[in-house]
C-alpha cells in the first residue's frame, strides 16, 4: 500500500440529475422542468469533456506534535491545526491524495459566465465539483479497500483551506507529490490549475476512525455542501 493512480470513467461517479439539482437549492415545490433538461443536456457533456483522475501516496515517516497541532511527513511539517490534528493523531501513516476533473469543464464554465448565460455557467461550475468530489470518493474507497487487507483503517480525507488549515499548505503537500499524475499545477498563492481539484491527507492506523457526517466539526459556515448536507439530515 504505497502509492497508487486512477482514471476514472465519468459513468463510475454516477452523478445524478437530481444530485446537482440538491446542489442548486431545487426543492420538490419548485418549476424544475426547463433546469432538469438544462443539467441533463450538460451532464452529457461533461462526460465527454472531463479528465477524471486521482491518486494517493503512502508515507510511513510520520508524527504528530501535539503541542503545535502539526504533523511531520518526511521532513515536513504541516500546521494542520487543531480541527484536522484531532481526526488524524491516532495514525501510523498517511496517504497524500489529489484528484482533479480536468481543465475543460472549468473553461465551458467561464465561457458560459462570459456569454452571460449565468445558468449554465453555474450548472457547470457545481457538475465540476461534484465530478471531483466524486472522484475522490471512489479513491477513498480504494485506500479502504487496500488498508483493510492490511488490517487498518482510515479517517475521513481533509483539504488545505478547510478547517482552519491554511490553503498556502498546498505547496507542501505538492513537495511530496511531484510530477503528479494528476497533473495539477499551483499558482504562486496555492490555487490549483485545473480550478476542479483538491487535495489533501488521510490518516491511515489501526486506532483511527472515519465519520458519516463531518460538516459539524467544520469551520465553513457559508459552504454550500454544508447546507445541502444539513438540509438532508
Amino acid at each position: 500500500m504505497r502509492a497508487m493512480t486512477y482514471q476514472f470513467d465519468f459513468k463510475d461517479l454516477k452523478i445524478t440529475v437530481s444530485q446537482i439539482e440538491n446542489v442548486l437549492g431545487y426543492t420538490e415545490g419548485d418549476d424544475r422542468t426547463f433546469v432538469m433538461d438544462l443539467i441533463d443536456e450538460l451532464l452529457i457533456e461533461s462526460q465527454k469533456i472531463c479528465s477524471v483522475k486521482a491518486q494517493y501516496s503512502v508515507f510511513n515517516d510520520v508524527s504528530f506534535d501535539k503541542n503545535s497541532r502539526s504533523v511531520n511527513i518526511e521532513g515536513i511539517s504541516f500546521d494542520i491545526k487543531k480541527i484536522v490534528f484531532g481526526q488524524i493523531k491516532k495514525s501510523d501513516s498517511a496517504a497524500l491524495f489529489l484528484c482533479t476533473a480536468g481543465d475543460e469543464i472549468g473553461i465551458r464554465s467561464r465561457k458560459a459566465m462570459q456569454d452571460r448565460d449565468f445558468l449554465k455557467g453555474y450548472i457547470y461550475d457545481v457538475i465540476g465539483s461534484e465530478v471531483v468530489e466524486s472522484a475522490a470518493d471512489l479513491m477513498q474507497d480504494k485506500l479502504e479497500q487496500a488498508a483493510a487487507s492490511e488490517g487498518l483503517k482510515i479517517t475521513n480525507r481533509y483539504s488545505p483551506g478547510y478547517c482552519g488549515w491554511d490553503v498556502a499548505e498546498q505547496h507542501k503537500l505538492f513537495q511530496l507529490i511531484p510530477d503528479n499524475f494528476c497533473e495539477i499545477r499551483l499558482t504562486e498563492s496555492a490555487l490549483m490549475s485545473p480550478e476542479k481539484s483538491i487535495s489533501g491527507i488521510i490518516g491511515i492506523g489501526r486506532e483511527v476512525r472515519s465519520n458519516s457526517y463531518t460538516c459539524r466539526i467544520c469551520d465553513m459556515k457559508d459552504c454550500i455542501y454544508r447546507k445541502v448536507k444539513e438540509k438532508n439530515l
